[in-house]
C-alpha cells in the first residue's frame, strides 16, 4: 500500500448498527460499504422488506443440461478405506478414472440421519444442507453437471473429463438471508475448494486453479445455466497444466427480477471483484498488478505435512464419514456438546492448528488469509489456559485468562437453548473466530479482497472440521453470534468484522439411526 492508503485504512472506525441493533446478517452490506470507504453506511432500504420464512423456501431444481446421465464409477469408498490416515499417496500417477473418484470423494452423499432436520450429509458442511455450490465437469467440447445425489454426470459430453467449474447458485438460499446469500456462497466455495483439493490429492490428480476473470460471465453462459444472474462467477480447476486462456466477452446479463433487490447488489459485488471497481468508490486502492489475481496456480495440498495417527479415523474413508456438525435427537435443531469431565489431550488443539495453518492453493487466497485474524476460545484442553487465544504461526497465544469466555459466547449466540433447540457452546472445548478489518482488506486487494477472504475462511474452517473428526469431535461452522457483544468477549477491535466461526464440541450419543450412503 502507499502511505496515503495505509493512513486511510487505519482511520478510526464508526459504529455500524444493523436495523435490529446487532444483527450480523444485516451488518454485512454495511461492513462492505465501510471497507470501500463509506464512513456512515446506511442500511439499504430493502433491509426491512418482509421475506418468507426460511423454512418455506423450496430450492430450485438442478440446472440439468439436456443429454444423457452418465453414472460415476463405484468403489470410491473401498479405495479410500485402503488409504491409511493421515498418509497421502506418493507421487501423481492417476488411474484413468481417478478424477471421477476424486469428484465422488468430494461431493457424494455419505449418510442420511432420519432424526436430523437437515439432510443429506456430504464430506463438507453447508448452510442448512442446501449445497448451493455446483460443479460442472468439462471435456474440452461440452460441460456436464455433476449430480452427487444421482451419482451422475448429466449433459451432452462424452469425452474424458479434464476440467471443473465451481459456481454458487444464490437462489438456492432462502430470500430471508438477503445480501448474506453472497457471503454464504463465497464461504462454501472455499469449503468446496479444500474438499476438492483433498479429493484430487488422495487420487493423485495434479491440477491448476484459476480464479474468475472478466470473461467469467461468458463461461456461465457456456455452462448452460438459464439465468446467469443466479450464479457466482466460476473458479476453474484444470487437470494437469492449465489450458490456454479463452477470450470470452463479458456481455450484458439479464437483470434480477423484481422483488429481490438485495440480489442485485449481491451480483454487483461478485462481478466487481473482476472489474476492479465496486458499487462504492474505493479510496486508497490502485489496481496495480491485480491481473496476477487471475493467473492459474498449481493446486497444492489440503493436508498438513505432519499429523498424528488417529485411532478413531484410521483411514481417509473413516475421516470423511465421521465429519459432522453436531447431532440432536428427535429431529431437534441445533447442537449439544457434552461437558469434558477430563481435559482433552494437547494433541487435539495441535491437530486443529496444523489443519488451520495450511494456506489456500492460490496466491490471492493465501494473501487474503494472511489478512485474517484467527481467535480461539479454549477450555478443557490439557496444557492450555482457559480463555481467549490468538492463533499465529501454528501456535495458540494466550490473550486473556478467562474461564467465563465460553459462557459469554453462548449468551450471545443467536440460537440459544430452548425446548426445541440445543446449544452446547458453553461446554465446547474450542470455538474459533475468523475476522478481518475491511478497510485494510480493501486497501490491499480492492473489491477482490471481500470474497477472497471469505473463500479463504471457508477453506480454513473445512480443515478445522476434518481436524475435529480425526479427534472424535464435531465442528459446526456458524455465523449466528451477535457481533458487537461477541467481539467484546474475544477482544476484537471495533473496526473488525467476524467472517466466520466454528464451534468444536464433544458429541453426545443420540441413539438415532445413521444410514450409510457411501459408494
Amino acid at each position: 500500500m502507499t502511505a496515503p492508503a495505509e493512513a486511510w485504512a487505519r482511520r478510526a472506525p464508526v459504529d455500524l448498527p444493523g436495523p435490529e441493533g446487532d444483527n450480523s446478517i444485516a451488518r454485512e452490506p454495511l461492513w462492505y460499504a465501510y471497507g470501500a470507504g463509506d464512513d456512515r453506511p446506511e442500511p439499504p432500504p430493502w433491509t426491512w422488506a418482509a421475506t418468507p420464512p426460511p423454512d418455506s423456501h423450496v430450492p430450485p431444481p438442478p440446472p440439468r443440461p439436456a443429454g444423457p446421465a452418465t453414472l460415476l464409477p463405484l468403489g470410491t469408498t473401498d479405495r479410500l478405506s485402503a488409504m491409511p490416515y493421515p498418509r497421502l499417496p506418493a507421487g501423481a500417477h492417476p488411474a484413468p478414472d481417478a478424477l471421477l473418484h476424486a469428484l465422488t470423494a468430494t461431493f457424494a452423499p455419505l449418510r442420511r440421519e432420519p432424526e436430523n432436520p437437515y439432510n443429506e450429509h456430504r464430506p463438507y458442511a453447508s448452510p442448512r444442507c442446501l449445497f448451493p455450490v455446483h460443479a460442472f465437469v468439462g471435456d474440452g467440447d461440452a460441460w456436464r453437471l455433476l449430480e452427487p445425489t444421482r451419482h451422475t454426470l448429466t449433459g451432452p459430453g462424452t469425452g474424458t473429463p479434464s476440467r471443473i467449474a465451481l459456481t454458487g447458485r444464490y437462489t438456492a438460499i432462502p430470500l430471508a438471508y438477503q445480501w448474506f446469500r453472497g457471503s454464504l456462497v463465497a464461504i462454501e466455495t472455499g469449503m468446496v475448494l479444500r474438499a476438492l483439493t483433498l479429493g484430487l490429492e488422495l487420487f493423485g490428480v495434479p491440477a491448476t486453479l484459476t480464479p474468475p476473470t472478466e470473461g467469467a460471465s461468458g463461461l456461465l453462459r457456456e455452462l448452460g445455466v438459464e439465468h446467469t444472474w443466479e450464479w457466482s462467477l466460476p473458479w476453474l480447476i484444470d487437470v494437469g497444466e492449465p489450458r490456454p486462456a479463452v477470450h470470452r466477452p463479458a456481455g450484458p446479463e439479464s437483470p434480477v427480477p423484481d422483488g429481490d433487490p438485495s440480489l442485485t447488489q449481491v451480483i454487483d459485488v461478485d462481478r466487481s471483484a473482476v472489474r476492479g471497481t465496486g458499487p462504492h468508490p474505493i479510496r486508497g486502492y490502485r489496481r496495480v498488478g491485480a491481473t496476477s489475481h487471475t493467473r492459474p496456480a498449481p493446486v497444492t495440498t489440503a493436508v498438513p505435512p505432519t499429523l498424528p495417527h488417529s485411532l478413531r479415523t484410521p483411514t481417509w474413508s473413516e475421516l470423511l464419514w465421521h465429519r459432522h456438525s453436531g447431532r440432536m435427537p428427535r429431529s431437534l435443531h441445533g447442537m449439544d456438546s457434552a461437558k469434558c469431565h477430563t481435559p482433552l489431550p494437547a494433541r487435539t488443539l495441535a491437530t486443529t492448528l496444523a489443519w488451520l495453518g495450511v494456506p489456500p492453493p492460490h496466491p490471492l487466497l493465501a494473501a487474503a488469509f494472511d489478512a485474517v485474524t484467527v481467535t480461539a476460545v479454549v477450555q478443557h484442553v490439557d496444557g492450555h489456559t482457559p480463555g481467549v487465544h490468538r492463533v499465529r504461526d501454528g501456535s495458540a497465544h494466550l490473550v486473556r485468562d478467562d474461564p467465563t469466555a465460553p459462557a459469554g459466547l453462548e449468551a450471545n449466540y443467536g440460537y440459544g437453548l430452548t425446548p426445541v433447540n440445543g446449544c452446547g457452546i458453553a461446554n465446547a472445548p474450542l470455538t474459533v473466530f475468523f475476522s478481518v478489518r475491511p478497510r485494510e482488506l480493501f486497501a490491499r486487494f480492492g473489491p477482490t479482497g471481500w470474497s477472497a477472504a471469505q473463500h479463504a475462511c471457508g477453506w480454513a474452517v473445512h480443515g478445522l472440521c476434518l481436524a475435529a473428526a480425526a479427534e472424535g469431535l464435531f465442528a459446526r461452522p456458524v455465523r449466528a453470534f451477535k457481533e458487537i457483544q461477541t467481539k467484546e468477549v474475544v477482544g476484537l477491535g471495533e473496526d473488525e468484522t467476524i467472517v466466520l466461526s466454528a464451534v468444536v464440541g464433544v458429541p453426545r450419543e443420540t441413539g438415532g439411526a445413521v444410514l450409510d450412503l457411501r459408494t
